[in-house]
Parts: C-alpha cells; sequence; structure tokens
C-alpha cells in the first residue's frame, strides 16, 4: 500500500535473547543484520516485508526487566518504590516508541507473543492497552489471533476457544478492534456469526486464516477479505489498493514449480523442523526461481554415528546433501560421513556454518591424512585442530550474545564458484553465529587437499568465510548462515547456485 512498515515481536519469556535457548525449545534462532539473536517470527517479518530489521525489534521480559533493573541501581528513579505498574509498563512503551521512530515508521505491528491469559503476558498486555488511552483509537488497533480447532468426530469448527480468549481480553481491559480466526479449514458463516457475536466486533471484522499450500498465500487470502480497507479505515489512514502483482507471480510459479529434487538434510535436530525454518524459506525460494519444487529427505546425524542407519542407504538416491548448522558434540561423526558420501560420489553439497567446518574436518582426515583431524570445540586434545576458537573469544566469560554475530563484509576471491555464485561481485555481507574459524596454520595443507578458499573475511588476520573443492559438481562451504538474508522475490545467492546443481 505504499506506507512504511516495522515489526515488532515481543517474547514474554525471561531469557534477554533467543540465543542461549537449545532449538528444540523455540525453533532456530534467528540472526538480525546488526547481530541480534532473537526469535524465529523475526525471520517471517523480514521475508514479508522484504526489510531488514534490528535487535530492537525482539522485546524480551528479560530485555525489561534488565533495563529497570539496572536504572533502580544507578538511582534514576530517585527513591521511588520501583513497580510493575507504571515502571515495567513504561519501559515496554518506551521500547516500542523508540523502534517507531527509529524506521520513522507510519505503522508498527507489534506482535505479544504467547496466550492471553499467561502470567508473563500480563506486563505486556497492560502496556499497550495503557497505549490505547494515550495515542486514542485512531492510532491503534488491537487484532487478535485466536485457534478455532475442528473436532475429528464431527468435523465441526468450535468457536469457544475464541470467545474464552476474548473474554479474558477484556477482562484486562482490552477489546480486540478485529479477530483472526486460525483454523484448518475456511470459516464457515455460522462459525463466523458466533465469534462476531460473542466477540463483539461486526461481521467484517472477523477474519479466516486458513490452512494453505505455502504460508506466502497469507496475505492474499486476507486481503481478499477485505482487510487492508479495514485496517485503513480503524487507523484513519488512506486507502491505497495494495500492489501485490509480484507476490502473485512468485505464487503462482511456486505452485507451477514441477520438477522434484531430493535434498537430504543431515543434522541433530530434525525432529524439529522449525530448528532450521531459514533454511527451509531459502530452499523455496530458489527452488521457485529455477521451477524447483526440493523435497526434504531429514536425516538424524545422531542415526548415521549410533549406527541406526547406513549413510550410504539413505544419500543413494538424494540429488543434492545439506549439512545443517548446530555445534556440539553429539551428531558430529554422523554429519562428518555425510559429508564423506556427498564428496567421493559427486553429489551436490552445502555445508552451513558447522556444516562448513566439519566439511573442512572430513578432508582434513580423508583426503590430507591428517589423522585425527578435529575442531578444538569437540575435542580439545586433537593433533591437527583445522577449526579453532577465533581469537577474541579466549577472553569472554559470558555466552549469552558474545559469537561473532551480525552482517559482515566478505571478500570474494576471483574464479571461483563463490565469484559466479555471486555474480561477480567483489565484497557481499552475510549473517554470522559462530566462535570457531578454520585455523589459518593449515590452509597450506588443506589447500593442497583440493580445497580452494572462496572468500574471506576483510578484518586482519583474514578469516576463511567459504569453501569449495575443485573438481566437483558443486562442493560448497559457508561459515556465515546466508539464509537468514532470503527473500521470496530475492533468493540468497548460495541457495540458488545450490538448488540449480540439482538439475
Amino acid at each position: 500500500m505504499g506506507y512504511n512498515v516495522t515489526a515488532i515481536k515481543i517474547d514474554p519469556y525471561i531469557n534477554v535473547d533467543a540465543g542461549t535457548m537449545n532449538p528444540f525449545m523455540h525453533g532456530e534462532v534467528y540472526v538480525t543484520e546488526d547481530g541480534g539473536e532473537t526469535d524465529l517470527d523475526l525471520g517471517h517479518y523480514e521475508r514479508f516485508l522484504n526489510i531488514n530489521l534490528s535487535k530492537r525489534n525482539n522485546i524480551t521480559t528479560g530485555q525489561i526487566y534488565l533495563s529497570v533493573i539496572e536504572k533502580e541501581r544507578r538511582g534514576e528513579y530517585l527513591g521511588q518504590t520501583v513497580q510493575v505498574i507504571p515502571h515495567i509498563t513504561d519501559e515496554i512503551k518506551n521500547r516500542i516508541r523508540e523502534v517507531a521512530q527509529n524506521y520513522q515508521a507510519d505503522i508498527v505491528l507489534v506482535e505479544v507473543g504467547g496466550t492471553v491469559g499467561d502470567i508473563e503476558g500480563l506486563p505486556f498486555l497492560e502496556a499497550i492497552r495503557q497505549m490505547r488511552l494515550e495515542l486514542g483509537e485512531h492510532n491503534t488497533m488491537f487484532i487478535h489471533v485466536a485457534l478455532v480447532p475442528i473436532l475429528s468426530v464431527t468435523g465441526e469448527q468450535k468457536t469457544k476457544p475464541v470467545q474464552h480468549s476474548v473474554q479474558e481480553l477484556r477482562r484486562i481491559g482490552i477489546q480486540p478492534d478485529a479477530i483472526v480466526a486460525r483454523c484448518q479449514t475456511k470459516l464457515e458463516p455460522e462459525a463466523k456469526k458466533k465469534i462476531a457475536l460473542y466477540g463483539n466486533v461486526p461481521e467484517h471484522a472477523v477474519y479466516s486464516s486458513y490452512d494453505v499450500e505455502t504460508i506466502y498465500e497469507i496475505p492474499l487470502i486476507l486481503e481478499e477479505q477485505g482487510i487492508s480497507k479495514y485496517v485503513s479505515e480503524k487507523l484513519g489512514l488512506d486507502y491505497r489498493k495494495p500492489e501485490l502483482g509480484s507476490w502473485r507471480d512468485f505464487i503462482e510459479k511456486y505452485k507451477k514449480a514441477s520438477v522434484k529434487k531430493t535434498i537430504a538434510m543431515v543434522g541433530k535436530y530434525t525432529k524439529l523442523k522449525d530448528s532450521y525454518l531459514s533454511i527451509i524459506e531459502a530452499l523455496k525460494h530458489a527452488g521457485t526461481s529455477h521451477g524447483i519444487r526440493p523435497v526434504l529427505k531429514w536425516i538424524e546425524a545422531t542415526d548415521i554415528e549410533n549406527g541406526k542407519i547406513r549413510v550410504e542407504e539413505v544419500l543413494e538416491r538424494v540429488d543434492g546433501v545439506i549439512v545443517l548448522p548446530g555445534f556440539g558434540k553429539r551428531g558430529v561423526e554422523g554429519k562428518i560421513a555425510a559429508i564423506k558420501y556427498a564428496r567421493e560420489n559427486n553429489i551436490p553439497f552445502l555445508g552451513i556454518c558447522f556444516g562448513m567446518q566439519l566439511a573442512v574436518v572430513e578432508i582434513a582426515r580423508n583426503v590430507a591424512g591428517l589423522e585425527k583431524a578435529h575442531t578444538s570445540e569437540v575435542d580439545p586434545h586433537t593433533p591437527h585442530p583445522v577449526i579453532t576458537l577465533l581469537e577474541e573469544q579466549y577472553r569472554i566469560d559470558k555466552l549469552g550474545g558474545t559469537m561473532r554475530l551480525g552482517a559482515q563484509p566478505i571478500k570474494i576471491i576471483e574464479n571461483t564458484l563463490a565469484e559466479q555464485i555471486y555474480n561477480g561481485e567483489k565484497i557481499v555481507y552475510e549473517r554470522h553465529r559462530h566462535r570457531y574459524e578454520v585455523n589459518p596454520k593449515y590452509l597450506e595443507i588443506l589447500e593442497k587437499a583440493g580445497i580452494r578458499i572462496g572468500g574471506v573475511s576483510l578484518e586482519k588476520p583474514e578469516l576463511v568465510e567459504f569453501i569449495e573443492l575443485r573438481d566437483h559438481k558443486f562442493f560448497f562451504g559457508t561459515q556465515p548462515h546466508p539464509e537468514f538474508k532470503s527473500r521470496p522475490l530475492r533468493p540468497a545467492p548460495i541457495f540458488k547456485g545450490f538448488v540449480a546443481a540439482l538439475k
């Protein structure tokens, strides 16, 4: 519609950020351009809005309380008794306003995570209730997203959970202006009427968000129901017909992509696919641009390591192999076995972050002949630490927010696969999240074993960013995470290169 929009995700957990959380707990840790370790929803915001957000766009209970306690310790409250209201709620409101000002935004979309009624979410709901009073009805809008389950026995859409959820909201002082009903199927007229009646909103303010082939269809189905007109009306904005042509084209191409290619996804958190959400989306973006429908074959690296499955059997008929990020000892030997199989059988391979590091370990062991070569992260006593801790990491005594994080400049080496992937660009920026690096002491040996360096950092000493193998169909390792910058209409170059190699 031509308005400047930014988005904030509020996570009521007490962690300061998502950086120290196990992916099994909360899905992937998303990294912003400025090095924020955030909730994975920020990735969706960036992909849908096609903008870069910052660490300030993810607010947690931990951040708010930490800030208030630090102010109290500095004496900024001048002897007051520090309380949830007004001090915590004021801090929340200030953070929201700060983001709005920094982005010069016309509209700020604020998602309060969790479930209405959760004890940890109450201060945030109280803060936005106060914002309605302070800013007025034409400058604020409450949209409640709630679940409409379907009874498996009768197939009936049950609206009671929505009704109770709205009642709980109203009890704490918030009346929704619109309700988005999340359901497996399109909302039946009768269910819509009930939600409107008991939710105290007009029927045209109840929207059906039902299951579709791809999440990228959601804006289209909401637009068909007139949501942008209603939002414009509630916020007193000039209505402009949304420009959705290129978005529709992408979805049409996505649905028409008929060439199926199987990609082995080798990792240690495969039981929760959200652990690799941005990679899954990046493959969809790249696949659509090539008319390919990626079929993901999830392989638990620990099962290879423990001998539950044989690497030859699970990788025999795949078109490509991705060894996924995820540091730590568990599953390491399984990942290395998968890398060896892809290398020896000329299968297109992509190693991301720890996946790249283990590719260096595999080649060091099995090609360069460095017996027991390893990363010092997993084996501190290895005779050949081909992957070692970054110099500055030795001085760090805290885990949270202390990795090499965010967008860093990378110098692309001439006459390499990396140069082809990035269409001849000399300097590129990709987002990082790691502590360990390729050990420069072993570079000469590794290069003799066939590794070619595709990109290095601009900082001194130079750090290895991309590795590749000569005489291989496609063998590429990336220390940064290119998936974080992939967009539906602008796929990440590395994923485009990998998917093109599957043809």
